[in-house]
């Protein structure tokens, strides 16, 4: 059974930082591209970072590139998201997610899912 279980969302100021951590469990985890995404309140669920199997690369959308850095531990199973100078607009509900084929930003890609962490930011 694939679990994906993240950590470490809550409150903080604007221009604060927060560290989201994703422990998986039950899959291959070095096999998997992994991402991170997230969902506002009345918003649709947007990509936010990926990393790939291999650690090679990266990928950011403009809204959150040079503030957020994704990073993995192949050895430990897990994958963070480091977030720094945070906007309100960044205040969601965060999923890391696992894809069997690659990190890209489609939704589809991905097969499992986290229950998600409150990430919030006030002005």
């Amino acid at each position: 059974q694939v679990q994906l279980v993240e950590s470490g969302g809550g409150l903080v100021q604007a221009g604060g930082s927060l560290r989201l951590s994703c422990a998986a469990s039950g899959l291959t985890f070095s096999s998997y591209g992994m991402g991170w995404f997230r969902q506002a309140p009345g918003k649709e669920r947007e990509f936010v970072a990926a990393i790939s199997w291999s650690l090679r690369s990266t990928d950011y959308p403009d809204s959150v590139k040079g503030r957020f850095t994704i990073s993995r531990d192949n050895a430990k199973n897990t994958v963070n998201l480091q977030m720094n100078s945070l906007k309100p607009e960044d205040t969601a509900v965060y999923y890391c997610a696992a894809s069997p084929y690659s990190s890209g930003r489609r939704e589809a890609a991905y097969a499992y899912w986290g229950q998600g962490t409150q990430v919030t930011v006030s002005s």
